[in-house]
């Protein structure tokens, strides 16, 4: 590796010598792009002062004081000979006392998944080799800031690994610079450059020292879109010497606002008016479209207009915040809805889990066949599922551009995912997305036929006249799943995929056919409401403690399991040892024995469970070992053991029942005869609402089960390293592998996305396939309260906890829970959670459902809730009014979200 690189010499595959930054002015300018020329000192030279700074074992020893010591040691060792002279002779090239700008260009920067945008340091206007070496020292000790070194913690990156390049490229004499992104970083929209422009050198604009000028341009049709005005009050230019000065720029405070669309020519002399004239502004978008198709993905870019009126390309890096875009199946705009986010699994799916979901989609697919719906291969899923950023997605275009979808999806979402329906209903103005479809009859014929193949006329027949028969049903379903998912322990390992996919293609009409008797009880408990003359959101208490809920039960016995066995060494000893304990048999004979009889009715269930790829609780029992030793390391009387409160909440439900009853009868006896066999039978099927998931659940822990058998076979062929790797692979891909081949490094690029994916801390609701997200910003009362879905009354305050994993936390009684979303495996939490806030959700989805049954006041759908709220901060949940008001900041210190 050579120490000093010219531009010309560097490519996109040089990351390890040259670091991000360089590589990419490298990449441009071989693309024939206008950048400045420059040269960059390698890692090679990083490397070499390293040695003699002694860093390695500074790295090594780690600790608090990491980034100081080695920042330190870097400043104040020499520059080895060898490098002095390198950068010596390749500044010389340039010219002596050329002006040129140093840049750090660290090999974990400008990456696809993470920018590192601002982290390591850049020095403008370097004039002679003195200076350039000394500036050189500075970038290295830069790649350990305190920032530096937190942002690639927070990215999982190795210290040890990184290494640091230089960037020397002559400077620009800037007239104007500024920053141009070639898709909308706010919006997400792509083919829509923002571009802020300032007087002076750029960096006036990327340290945020100036409100810019603000130019919006659709790409395409090179329209600009919107001109905001900044005030641009002060310029920073090179001084004569070296280095840089501020100065005024005397425009004082000009109007600022939008303009409008339009062609009107602009004055550039950064004093009366904007910066930049429209034909200036194109041509910078027209540069932009350039530098994206090169790279085939979004950048973000700094720009500069030299005096000659040049326009130079001084960086380029891609905008790592867009989410991904689905691949469309058809043309035109397409509106995609995140199933992730409405089944409470914010988290990425693994590659066999997506598999999975597309074949049990299939099987959904084909109770309204024959129809468009219906995949031809059912390993693609439905035309309507989508996968991206290792998400599946619903496109949900065609519902929303037919008269029957826009009257039926707003009101289906608002009891699930009540923000998304919000956002359905605001794009009903897009005219991209106008109706074009207007008839019922498909949608009517669809619903028939679905209704039939359910065999729906019967099933709410029976849940009206003899419910009892309606719950045998229900085992009936779970007793012939149970014989669908044995496969021989002979099995070959072909056999056993084959087994899995026809298990997986077969589970959805097992389970949906349950639904109809959950609706029948719903549907009792709305005419109820019409009946009684009481609002829904006023008689919830009729939900409290149904039976029949599988996901209440296995609370309840966790509970009570938790009253059974012996306090020690669950009150003292952590997690990582109790499950050691567990494993090897070693907890206390009762313990073991209850704890393993809970596992083999309820092990199938865990955290984001609807990815077979996540192990189940009866793998990794850690986070039931941790709720049971969070229950008994607390102190509550009897009347707060939740079977108390779900007795209690029985009673209030049948008090509530009496009153809606009652108000009934005052218009007349029919009427109250009606409510009370309607609200009788609604309380007992609702319950069976957490049924089918249940049943879903349990066939895929089964084949989970099955596969990992196929892993182990996999291993011994030495096509992966171990069983739990067939996750990372789809079943086409198995099916090859089952006669050799070598997988492993294809699983370890799978497995290092899918862990980048899991740091991504924003998924969209509802994405448009320009890339634009169109959700509205937070609803913020008049009070300051955050204003979400309403989801269980009640008014509760109490100290907030950020939770956003729930293994391994801890909740004491009382606690507010503020979390993203939740599923089943969620809910242990709830036992001693006041009040429950989450980001996502209706006022029917899961956590929902379960906050009503455990009478815990609870909103859902509050945008940022886990941002916007801190541990310690007391909040007041408004369950009916869907409101969650933050008190005033207290001196105390807070902890961090766990």
């Amino acid at each position: 590796m050579k120490t000093a690189l010219d531009f010309s010499h560097i490519d996109g595959g040089m990351l390890d010598e040259v670091g991000g930054k360089a590589a990419n002015l490298g990449e441009l300018t071989r693309a024939g792009l206008p950048v400045p020329p420059g040269w960059v000192l390698t890692t090679r030279a990083y490397q070499e002062a390293a040695e003699a700074a002694g860093l390695d074992a500074i790295v090594a020893a780690g600790g608090e004081g990491l980034a100081g010591a080695a920042r330190a040691r870097l400043l104040e060792t020499p520059v080895p000979p060898a490098v002095e002279q390198a950068v010596r002779e390749a500044y010389g090239r340039l010219g002596e006392e050329t002006a040129v700008a140093v840049r750090s260009s660290a090999t974990a920067e400008d990456l696809p998944f993470a920018s590192f945008a601002g982290q390591q340091d850049t020095y403008l206007n370097v004039i002679g080799p003195q200076a350039v070496l000394d500036a050189v020292r500075r970038c290295w000790a830069s790649l350990w800031t305190d920032r530096a070194v937190a942002y690639r913690e927070s990215n999982g990156i190795d210290h040890a690994r990184v290494r640091l390049a230089v960037v020397v490229q002559v400077m620009v004499d800037a007239q104007v610079a500024g920053v141009m992104f070639t898709a909308n970083p706010v919006t997400g929209r792509r083919r829509e450059a923002v571009i802020d422009a300032a007087p002076g050198l750029g960096e006036a604009v990327v340290s945020g020292a100036v409100n810019p000028d603000r130019f919006v341009v659709d790409t395409a049709g090179a329209d600009i879109l919107q001109r905001h005005q900044g005030d641009k009050r002060m310029a920073i230019r090179p001084l004569k010497g070296g280095g840089t000065e501020h100065v005024p720029t005397g425009q004082g405070d000009v109007g600022q606002g939008d303009i409008g669309q339009g062609d009107t020519e602009h004055g550039g002399d950064g004093q009366d008016g904007f910066c930049l004239d429209d034909v200036r502004v194109r041509e910078l978008a027209a540069l932009g479209a350039r530098v994206e198709e090169h790279y085939g993905a979004p950048q973000d870019t700094e720009w500069a207009i030299d005096a000659d009126g040049k326009l130079w390309l001084t960086q380029s890096r891609p905008i790592t915040t867009l989410y991904p875009l689905p691949e469309p199946r058809e043309q035109g705009l397409r509106l995609y809805f995140s199933v992730n986010v409405v089944q409470g699994v914010m988290g990425p799916l693994t590659p066999m889990g997506i598999a999975a979901l597309k074949l049990v989609a299939s099987g959904a697919a084909s109770l309204f066949a024959p129809s468009p719906a219906a995949p031809a291969d059912r390993r693609d899923g439905p035309a309507v599922l989508a996968v991206s950023g290792q998400r599946l997605w619903l496109d949900l275009t065609t519902a929303v551009r037919s008269r029957p979808g826009r009257f039926i999806l707003p009101k289906v979402l608002s009891v699930g995912e009540a923000r998304s329906g919000a956002v359905l209903e605001s794009l009903a103005d897009d005219p991209r997305l106008s109706v074009i479809h207007t008839s019922r009859r498909p949608i009517a014929r669809a619903a028939f036929r679905f209704a039939g193949r359910l065999h729906a006329p019967t099933r709410v027949r029976q849940a009206l006249i003899n419910p009892e028969r309606a719950l045998a049903y229900t085992r009936r379903v779970g007793e012939e799943l149970d014989r669908r998912l044995r496969v021989p322990d002979t099995a070959t390992p072909a056999e056993r995929l084959a087994h899995a996919e026809r298990v997986l293609s077969g589970v959805f009409p097992m389970m949906i056919s349950i639904m109809p008797i959950v609706i029948t009880g719903y549907g009792l408990y709305g005419l109820a409401s019409k009946l009684s003359g009481v609002p829904l959101g006023e008689m919830q208490d009729v939900l409290r403690s149904v039976p029949h809920n599988p996901t209440t039960e296995m609370d309840l016995e966790l509970w009570a399991l938790s009253t059974r066995i012996e306090p020690e060494p669950f009150r003292r000893e952590p997690v990582s040892e109790l499950v050691r304990l567990y494993r090897a048999g070693e907890l206390p004979p009762k313990a073991q024995r209850e704890i393993a009889a809970f596992l083999r009715v309820y092990g199938h269930r865990g955290v984001a469970e609807i990815d077979l790829g996540v192990p189940r609780w009866s793998e990794d029992p850690a986070h039931i070992l941790g709720v049971l030793a969070n229950y008994l390391r607390m102190d509550g009387g009897a009347d707060l053991a939740p079977e108390a409160l779900f007795a209690r909440g029985a009673a209030e439900a049948e008090a509530e029942t009496a009153r809606l009853v009652a108000a009934a009868r005052r218009r007349g006896r029919l009427r109250a005869a009606v409510v009370r066999f309607g609200l009788r039978r609604t309380r007992q099927v609702v319950g069976l609402r957490e049924l089918p998931k249940f049943y879903l659940v349990k066939a895929l822990a089964e084949v989970r089960r099955s596969l990992l058998v196929v892993g182990e076979h996999l291993v011994t062929t030495s096509v992966l390293d171990t069983a739990a790797d067939v996750f990372f692979l789809t079943p086409p891909e198995v099916e090859s592998a089952l006669t050799g081949g070598d997988l492993r490094e294809l699983v370890a690029e799978r497995r290092a996305a899918y862990e980048r994916e899991a740091r991504r801390r924003h998924v969209p609701r509802v994405l448009l396939s320009d890339g634009t997200e169109p959700e509205a910003l937070a609803t913020v009362a008049a009070d300051g309260a955050l204003v979400g879905t309403a989801a269980s009354a009640g008014t509760v305050t109490g100290t907030a906890r950020v939770v956003l994993d729930p293994v391994g936390a801890h909740l004491e009684p009382g606690e507010i829970l503020i979390c993203p979303s939740t599923d089943p495996g969620w809910t242990p939490l709830f036992l001693t959670a006041g009040g429950l806030v989450m980001e996502m959700g209706g006022s029917m989805s899961h956590g929902a459902v379960v906050a009503r049954e455990y009478g815990i006041p609870a909103v859902v759908g509050v945008p940022d809730a886990t941002h916007r709220i801190t541990t310690g901060q007391q909040v007041t949940v408004n369950g009916a009014a869907g409101t969650v008001t933050i008190a005033e900041p207290q001196e105390a210190a807070v902890t961090t979200p766990v």
